[in-house]
């Protein structure tokens, strides 16, 4: 049910159910991969090389890591910043998917069907998606930014509670610090959930080719589990580095609080930060975290598909 389609006309929703199937998917997959979040900002936001035998290095793989955050901040630690995280997706998720189904009812009639329907249906989807995705940045990104804070500190911890964190952050400098790193977040994210609709339907469609052509049918969770894996890791591999790029602008103005973690830059901009990272760190500093990332890449557009698919036929079934 992702996506508008004729087949499925019986079966539309409202932007009310869609919002509430897409706040759904999100709280439960975030509920689940937070701590895989967890080790991936850690790893995005060290400057060290992340190789073992070095004893500049804090962390230097997915085990250790965690071992090590278990070992001197506790359990809880690999759910720091859950909350504003928890908001983060359900926001996202109302929006990247109202926005996502509106434009595809809408741009349905308007397109010819070998582009709705047929061979190009993923470039239609990509469009479709990426706007959606700019649309839900801007809607989640000061929520993103308060959890990209809180997960970075810490012990002892700079902010002691979300208002707190809130209100030193609104110190800086104002509205802006709530926007920080808001150029890479778009230019990652339109091609990153474009990327990952427009995969998904590939996959879907490529994985309904092998079946028998009978009445419509909806996709089973198995399905969508596997299709949208695949396309959440794809679309992940394409658009990283800005991801890196994205965790170190948001944490300038908070150096003090990652001392204990390793060497902080300070950054002019985007470009300043790119080019810092590829001349200190080499290539693979724009990849540092990508193991854990494209397992939750793979685990989040997931779960993320197959929950909404699921909330969204249970919607419909009763209605």
């Amino acid at each position: 049910m992702v996506g508008y389609s004729p087949a499925e006309r019986r079966r539309q929703l409202t932007k009310l159910e869609y919002g509430l199937a897409g706040a759904a998917s999100g709280a439960f997959t975030r509920a689940v991969l937070q701590p895989l979040d967890v080790l991936k900002i850690r790893f995005q936001l060290q400057e060290e090389p992340l190789k073992r035998g070095l004893p500049s290095s804090k962390y230097t793989s997915i085990i250790q890591a965690a071992g090590s955050i278990l070992r001197e901040e506790g359990p809880s630690a690999l759910w720091k910043g859950h909350v504003p995280a928890q908001a983060l997706s359900v926001i996202y998720g109302i929006a990247q998917f109202v926005t996502f189904e509106a434009l595809t009812y809408t741009a349905y009639p308007l397109l010819p069907s070998n582009i709705t329907s047929g061979i190009f249906k993923p470039v239609y989807y990509f469009v479709c998606g990426g706007v959606a995705g700019c649309v839900a940045t801007v809607a989640s990104l000061p929520v993103d930014v308060l959890r990209t804070r809180l997960v970075s500190q810490g012990e002892p911890k700079v902010y002691v509670s979300i208002p707190h964190a809130v209100r030193s952050m609104y110190k800086e400098a104002g509205v802006r610090t709530f926007y920080r790193g808001l150029t890479p977040t778009l230019m990652q994210l339109f091609p990153q959930t474009g990327l990952q609709f427009g995969f998904y339907a590939l996959f879907t469609k490529m994985w309904n080719s092998t079946k028998e052509k009978t009445e419509y049918t909806p996709a089973s969770s198995i399905q969508s589990l596997v299709c949208g894996g695949m396309a959440g890791v794809c679309s992940k591999s394409v658009v990283y580095p800005l991801d890196v790029f994205k965790k170190r602008l948001q944490i300038q103005g908070f150096e003090e609080a990652r001392r204990k973690f390793g060497h902080v830059s300070r950054y002019d901009g985007l470009l300043h930060c790119a080019r810092t990272i590829a001349r200190q760190e080499g290539l693979q500093g724009l990849f540092k975290g990508l193991s854990p990332s494209l397992l939750k890449a793979f685990c989040s557009a997931g779960l993320t598909f197959a929950s909404y698919e699921k909330c969204c036929q249970w919607l419909a079934s009763v209605r």
